[in-house]
C-alpha cells in the first residue's frame, strides 16, 4: 500500500532542492527539469506547485525576507538605542547563519536578486530600516557607512564559501563579535 505524500511536504522538498541546485548552478543555470529530475518527479509535478522558475526563486527567498521584516520591527520596539543595535545585530547574524546558502546566493547570483526585488516590494525599505537602527537618528556619513559595512560584511562573511567549514555556533559568535566592534558595542563575555 502506498501512502500519498502531502502537498506541503512536496513543496518543501521542492524548495530545498531548488535552493541546493541554485547554489550549485546559479538561478539562471537551473532549469525546472533539473529540479524535477533531482526530486524524482515529472516537470508537471513541479508546475503543480509553481508556474515559473521565478516563482520558485521568490518562494526560496521568502522565509528569509519574512524573518528580516520581523527582526526590524522587533529591534525598533526596543526603548534604548543600545538594545535596538544589540537585538538587530544578534538577529541579523542568526538569520545569516541559518540561511547561509541563500545569503551566499544574494551576494553572487543576479537571478536571486531579481526575485528578491520582485517579492520584497519594500526591500529598499528594509535596508533603510536596518541602517536607521544601526546608524541612529540623524546619522552622519560615518555612522551610515559604519552601519552599511557592518551589515554587508556580516552577510558576505556569513555566506562566504571560504568560511563554509565553520560550524554555525563558531560563525555566529565571530560575526556577532565583529558586528559589535564595528558598531562600538561592548564585548560580551
Amino acid at each position: 500500500m502506498t501512502t500519498a505524500v502531502p502537498a506541503e511536504d512536496t513543496r518543501t522538498r521542492l524548495l530545498g532542492t531548488a535552493l541546493r541546485l541554485f547554489a550549485e548552478h546559479g538561478v539562471e543555470g537551473t532549469s525546472l527539469q533539473m529540479i524535477a529530475d533531482a526530486l524524482g518527479v515529472t516537470k508537471a509535478a513541479v508546475y503543480y506547485h509553481f508556474k515559473t522558475k521565478a516563482e520558485i526563486t521568490e518562494a526560496v527567498a521568502e522565509p528569509g525576507i519574512r524573518e528580516l521584516d520581523v527582526l526590524v520591527v522587533e529591534a525598533a520596539k526596543q526603548r534604548r538605542r543600545g538594545a535596538q543595535i544589540d537585538q538587530l545585530l544578534d538577529g541579523f547574524v542568526d538569520l545569516v547563519v541559518r540561511h547561509r546558502v541563500l545569503v551566499a546566493l544574494f551576494s553572487s547570483d543576479p537571478g536571486i536578486n531579481r526575485a528578491i526585488e520582485k517579492s520584497a516590494h519594500g526591500m529598499e525599505g528594509f535596508g533603510n530600516a536596518l541602517i536607521a537602527i544601526l546608524a541612529g537618528p540623524d546619522p552622519d556619513v560615518s555612522a551610515r557607512v559604519t552601519a552599511m559595512v557592518a551589515l554587508t560584511g556580516i552577510a558576505l562573511a556569513g555566506g562566504a564559501p571560504d568560511l563554509a567549514e565553520l560550524d554555525d555556533e563558531t560563525l555566529r559568535r565571530e560575526l556577532v563579535d565583529v558586528g559589535r566592534r564595528l558598531m562600538g558595542r561592548p564585548r560580551r563575555h
